[in-house]
């Protein structure tokens, strides 16, 4: 069973995610702001398996929320929800955090789905990684530990988000060939094409400040003019 913790300020809507949650075999609590989720994870340290997050709340918005809970390293799993699908939003969302999004108005069947892959995402993250030979890969100083989504280097850890994770693992999965931004949306997020990929040059900018010794001049982490990134383990 996974504990689930729905932030939602319209009533209906989260009474109609508990229920089909709850159908579904999940323990579900409920939070009205944003405030509220922060105090469960931040401060008390309640332990759940998956966040939902509505971006538009009373006082802290969601944007915020997803922000400060990374900052604070806190990495849950996080589903977004908002009621503007405009690329820029989408790209706010994914910028600040968040694992994937949905946007209202949506099918609860298709919500479901969706958080039902997010936590069997990560179940599999941890499964291969658990019998994999790449459990950790190691490049010019760095481990980069896929069973717990860290990224160690010089002496340092940093937590990386399921999307950073998968990003990186596909990019070092394919290392030494150019692999496209189109590729990247498709094979790595499962989304559409037009989404705005200036959500996956900000997660390689992301992805170069915990890699690269001068993110300015990256050595792994190439850009290819005019069509994506290639991973280099082992520059010439």
């Amino acid at each position: 069973m996974s504990r689930i913790l729905v932030v939602e300020d319209e009533n209906h809507i989260a009474q109609g995610l508990r229920f089909n949650l709850e159908a579904e075999g999940h323990s579900v609590i409920l939070a009205e702001r944003g405030e509220e989720a922060l105090l469960r994870l931040l401060e008390e340290h309640q332990e759940f398996d998956l966040l939902v997050l509505d971006v538009m709340l009373p006082g802290k918005d969601g944007f915020t929320v997803a922000h400060e809970l990374r900052q604070a390293g806190q990495f849950i799993p996080l589903l977004m929800l908002t009621a503007r699908s405009r690329p820029e939003d989408v790209l706010k969302g994914f910028s600040s955090g968040a694992d994937d999004y949905l946007p209202k108005p949506f099918n609860l069947d298709i919500l479901v789905a969706r958080i039902s892959s997010l936590l069997r995402r990560t179940k599999w993250t941890q499964a291969e990684s658990s019998s994999s030979a790449e459990e950790n890969f190691r490049f010019d100083g760095i481990t980069v530990d896929f069973q717990k989504l860290e990224l160690r280097k010089n002496g340092q850890v940093f937590q990386l988000t399921l999307m950073e994770l998968d990003l990186l693992r596909y990019l070092i999965q394919n290392r030494g060939r150019p692999v496209s931004r189109k590729e990247i949306l498709e094979k790595v997020w499962n989304l559409k094409e037009e989404t705005d990929t200036r959500a996956i040059d900000n997660f390689i900018v992301r992805l170069r400040r915990y890699i690269e010794q001068d993110p300015a001049k990256p050595k792994h982490l190439l850009t290819v003019r005019g069509l994506g990134y290639q991973f280099v383990a082992e520059p010439g």
